[in-house]
Order: C-alpha cells, then sequence, then structure tokens
C-alpha cells in the first residue's frame, strides 16, 4: 500500500502543482491574477476540509476498516480533475510558444479577457516566445546571472513554505492533539476545525491579495503565524513537560492558538507560496523555475514530515519555537527581497527586478552585457 500511496502523492505534485498555478497565471488578467491562482490553493483547503470531515466519520466504524473508504474516496477528485482537464483549451502563451496559429492565440486571448482590445498583451507574448525560442537549455540557463532572483525565489519559497511548520499540523494534528490531552475522536474534530479556520483565511486572501498586495499579506501573515506559535510552544514548554497532558482550558487555548497560526498560513504563505513562482518567471526559464520550485516544495514536505515525530519527542515544545524562528526570517526576507508583482503583467515581470534596490544588480549588471556583447544568443545556439 505504502509505494501506491507515494505515487499517488508524487503524481499530485508533479502534474497539479505545477500545471494548475501556471495554468491560472497565464489564463488570468494582470489585475485578478492573484485571486485566480488563490482559486486553486482555496479548492486544495476545500479538499482537505472534506477528507478531515471523511477521516473523523469513518474513524467511527467499527471494525477497523474505515480507513479504506477514506482512502479510496481520493479517486472521485482525482476522476473529477482528470475528466475536466480534457475539456481545457490551451493558453494564448502556449498556443504562440508551440508554433501553433497566432490567430488562434489571439482569438483565445480576448476570449479569455472579454474584449478585442488586447493587442499590447499580444505583443508581449510574442515578443517573449521569441525570446523563448533561443534558450536552448532552460534548466541550464536559469543559473544565468540574470535570472539569480527567479532561481533564488524558486528555492526559498517553498523551502519556506514548508519550515513554516504548515505540514505538521496537516500531517500530524491528531497525534498532536493527543499529546497536549485530547482524546482520539476529539482529535480528529479538531484537525476538522483547524482546517475549516484556514479555509475561511485563504477565501479572505483571496478577495484582498490585488487590492493589498502580496507583500502586505505575506507580512500579515508571517507576524501571526510567528506570535501563536511562540505562544503555542511557551504554554507547552511552561504546562505539558515531559509526561502527561494540559488541563482543559489550557488544552482550548493551545487549539485557538493553532488555529491563529492556521490561519495565518491560510491568509499569506499558503496561497502565495504558489501564486508568486507561478508569475516571476519569465517565459524561457518557465518550465524549469515551476519544475524547481515544485521538486523543492516536495523534497522539504518528505523531510519535515518523517522529521516531525523524532523533534516532537526529542525538543518537545523547541519544535514550536525551531519552526517559529525560521517564520520570523521568512518573513523579513519578504520584506527585504521580495518586490511587489500585484497588477504586473506576467510577460513584463521583469522590469520589478530591475528596479528593486538589491536584484538591480545581477540583472542589469548582464543585461548591459547582453547589449553590447550579445551572449544570449552565442550561447544557447
Amino acid at each position: 500500500m505504502g509505494p501506491f500511496v507515494c505515487v499517488k502523492r508524487l503524481c499530485l505534485d508533479v502534474f497539479c502543482h505545477q500545471s494548475v498555478p501556471l495554468y491560472l497565471s497565464e489564463m488570468a488578467p494582470s489585475r485578478y491574477r492573484g485571486a485566480f491562482n488563490m482559486g486553486f490553493q482555496f479548492c486544495v483547503g476545500v479538499g482537505v476540509l472534506i477528507a478531515n470531515l471523511l477521516n473523523y466519520g469513518t474513524q467511527k466504524i467499527h471494525g477497523g476498516w474505515g480507513w479504506r473508504i477514506s482512502l479510496a474516496m481520493a479517486a472521485v477528485p482525482a476522476s473529477i480533475l482528470t475528466l475536466g482537464a480534457l475539456f481545457l483549451p490551451e493558453t494564448p502563451n502556449s498556443l504562440i510558444q508551440h508554433n501553433k496559429d497566432p490567430d488562434k492565440a489571439k482569438k483565445m486571448l480576448q476570449k479569455v479577457r472579454g474584449t478585442d482590445d488586447i493587442q499590447p498583451e499580444f505583443n508581449d507574448l510574442v515578443t517573449a516566445n521569441e525570446i523563448s525560442k533561443t534558450i536552448k537549455h532552460p534548466f541550464k540557463n536559469i543559473l544565468r546571472q540574470k535570472y539569480r532572483p527567479q532561481l533564488v525565489m524558486a528555492i526559498l519559497i517553498p523551502f519556506f513554505q514548508q519550515v513554516t511548520g504548515i505540514n505538521v499540523i496537516s500531517f500530524y494534528a491528531p497525534i498532536l492533539f493527543r499529546t497536549i490531552g485530547f482524546g482520539e475522536s476529539a482529535s480528529l474534530m479538531s484537525a476538522v476545525v483547524t482546517g475549516s479556520v484556514g479555509l475561511s483565511m485563504t477565501f479572505l486572501s483571496l478577495l484582498i491579495v490585488d487590492k493589498v498586495g502580496r507583500r502586505t499579506v505575506f507580512a500579515i501573515g508571517g507576524v501571526q503565524m510567528f506570535v501563536s506559535q511562540i505562544l503555542v510552544g511557551s504554554i507547552m514548554a511552561a504546562k505539558l513537560g515531559d509526561h502527561g497532558g494540559l488541563s482543559k482550558g489550557y488544552g482550548f487555548l493551545v487549539l485557538i492558538l493553532i488555529c491563529s497560526y492556521v490561519a495565518g498560513f491560510g491568509l499569506s504563505w499558503g496561497p502565495l507560496g504558489w501564486l508568486i513562482p507561478s508569475e516571476i518567471f519569465p517565459l524561457e526559464i518557465r518550465s524549469a523555475g515551476q519544475s524547481i520550485t515544485v521538486a523543492v516544495g516536495f523534497l522539504f514536505t518528505f523531510i519535515v514530515a518523517q522529521t516531525f515525530l523524532a523533534m516532537l519527542c526529542h525538543m518537545k515544545s523547541g519544535t514550536f519555537f525551531f519552526f517559529g524562528g525560521w517564520v520570523a526570517v521568512m518573513t523579513v526576507f519578504v520584506y527585504f527581497f521580495l518586490p511587489e508583482t500585484k497588477n504586473v503583467p506576467i510577460e513584463t515581470m521583469d522590469r520589478i527586478w530591475k528596479q528593486h534596490w538589491f536584484w538591480k544588480r545581477y540583472v542589469g549588471e548582464e543585461d548591459d552585457k547582453d547589449t553590447n556583447n550579445n551572449p544570449i544568443i552565442t550561447e544557447c545556439i
């Protein structure tokens, strides 16, 4: 059974988590791109909530075979996803990139934008496609200095998303709640509660991200997660000790703080961890960049999941201080090194790096070399 579950998760991460955010970012208008893309994370949250409800219900089945129902039910959304994909149109970017009829791409762009006035955006797509054709090896090309900011984000954003500790809550919420004194049934219900909170905040993020900007949402969520984790760690250190559980009052306080933490993640790093990578890569390295993002996320999901129980046993309350420290680091990183991408057309995203106080020294220097020496074509031919 184990290998089949691993294959399922691998297919989910490789195909869905890589293709869906990119598809949405390419199809959505720039002013609504954040909301459209976050719809993906919102739907993931709906699925997680339904799964938690199924787990809560099936664990009451006598005989110990309820888990089989939970596992088998995953085939339902997988079937819907597979059938739905058959009816999805190609994005205008894809139609141009694969040398199909430009008129068809233009009509598709007019259709998804709901207007005939798309010539400037269409010209940007054509220009980006012409540049991408000069790139023969995108994985090699992404290592160049001019793509340094995108490469750094492709690695650090999924890494940071995992070391928020969210998968600790997702995977081990029942175990964690039993550790602090909840029973089996109450532990599963607590996981349902936290899932509902996260889903609600993702919906809120969907509504505000294109208005207040990505950086602001990152900052709000980061501060909320940091404070919540430090308080949870402090309560567990002071009241839980090495053995036993918390009193009922402290147990519910921890549950509230964990809900606050999940709310912060659902507002910020949950949806934005997928949105930002899907919108920052130029067409010529987009496939390579998104592949790196998914691979790094999958790797650290595995590492965190495999090490958490050992961390909880040895570090106890220190586990929450550990993840809280990482939340502080990533919040500072976003403040200083991630430029605002709100309302920036996806094919002109390179401008934000040229204007950034830190990244312009990398992007600007190589752009000057490209202008004077034209190394791009000679390197890729």
